[in-house]
């Protein structure tokens, strides 16, 4: 994953962002389902645990789907990064010449 970091963001906590959210899910899974191998995966609301065919289709189905889905977000993480480098390059670019037109009025 191209994810950045967890720390401290002005934009919002780590917990708000879905994003990261759904990421250490996928690494809970993927922890549980190496741990547990073989053995049966208990859920809280109903009597009959996971079994063989259901790790199947998490493994098959749900954990691909999720990295799709992660892979996606980096893809559009990296395009708005990459609009925001061309924003801020453009402001400067800016800024330089408000200030050497500034400089020619004072000279």
């Amino acid at each position: 994953m191209a994810m950045l970091s967890a720390a401290a963001s002005p934009f919002c906590r780590p917990e708000e962002d879905p994003f990261l959210l759904l990421e250490s899910s996928l690494k809970a899974i993927e922890r549980i389902l190496l741990l547990r191998r073989g053995l049966p995966l208990r859920r809280t609301w109903i009597v009959q645990p996971y079994g063989e065919e259901e790790i199947t289709l998490l493994e098959e189905e749900v954990i691909p789907a999720i990295q799709q889905c992660l892979a996606r977000v980096d893809e559009l993480d990296e395009r708005l990064l990459a609009q925001q480098e061309l924003l801020h390059r453009c402001q400067l670019e800016a800024e330089r010449e408000a200030l050497g037109a500034l400089r020619l009025q004072v000279a």
